[in-house]
């Protein structure tokens, strides 16, 4: 896919690290995006939620900001569009990966995968983010729909079908999993997952992401209350035993 100059589109972002080393392969340029609909109740990034709010860039100033850190990146890092949720705004984030993959830079989308419908509109341009993303990094919550409403506000069912749709359509991913003692840590749902991983054919790898509380300040400068307040981090044990139930894979 070629990038299109006749129609710039603006994308709303919250903020840059230009040295991520957590975001997909080798070192990245990641990109937070502004606006998030899920209200999960450990997210550490609760001001990227308002989509009202970010600074404007078009894709071609953000493309050209990214590749100042180029030298960065050699031969095995890239650009990663991340959130708030990066799937709110597909138009900017393809045109961004279009200029990218003119130039030969990977590119890898961290999503939690709610925006994902079969609707055509929806569709049609997520095929075409498609054609110009390498790695889509795929957040999956919880296995059970009860327990992931209760955690998110929203349905599982459809980011579960955005997974065998990327499976589907040879598109590689990886997939991540953040756990919460007493909340995302159930035998059950992660054999579940580890089942649900096993039928998809482009998963090359699975991460369990400890839960963390360095986000619970940003949540009480914003005057909201921490939902979690008072859960612990997991243990070096329970992480271990996390990644065995789900059977780790690397690159």
């Amino acid at each position: 896919m070629e990038y299109n100059e006749q129609k710039e589109i603006t994308g709303k972002v919250h903020s840059l690290e230009t040295f991520g080393l957590v975001d997909g392969p080798g070192v990245r340029f990641v990109i937070f995006l502004q606006g998030c609909h899920m209200r999960c109740q450990y997210c550490h990034n609760p001001e990227t939620w308002n989509t009202e709010g970010g600074q404007a860039y078009t894709a071609r100033q953000m493309f050209e900001k990214a590749c100042r850190y180029r030298s960065y990146w050699k031969d095995n890092g890239g650009i990663t569009v991340s959130g708030g949720e990066p799937l709110l705004q597909p138009d900017f984030v393809t045109q961004l990966f279009a200029l990218a993959k003119e130039k030969g830079i990977h590119t890898a989308l961290d999503t939690s995968g709610n925006p994902f419908t079969f609707e055509q509109l929806f569709l049609d341009k997520f095929n075409r983010l498609m054609e110009v993303t390498d790695l889509f990094m795929l957040d999956i919550k919880n296995m059970s729909e009860e327990k992931h409403r209760n955690l998110t506000g929203w349905s599982n069912r459809n980011i579960l079908q955005m997974a065998e749709y990327l499976s589907k359509h040879d598109k590689e991913m990886w997939i991540r999993h953040v756990l919460v003692p007493g909340l995302t840590d159930g035998e059950k749902e992660l054999a579940e997952l580890r089942e649900f991983v096993q039928d998809l054919e482009t998963v090359s790898r699975v991460e369990i992401l400890p839960y963390h509380t360095l986000g619970e300040f940003k949540w009480e400068k914003l005057e909201m209350e921490y939902p979690l307040k008072g859960v612990r981090v997991p243990t070096e044990d329970e992480v271990k035993q996390a990644e065995e139930i789900l059977g780790r894979m690397h690159l």
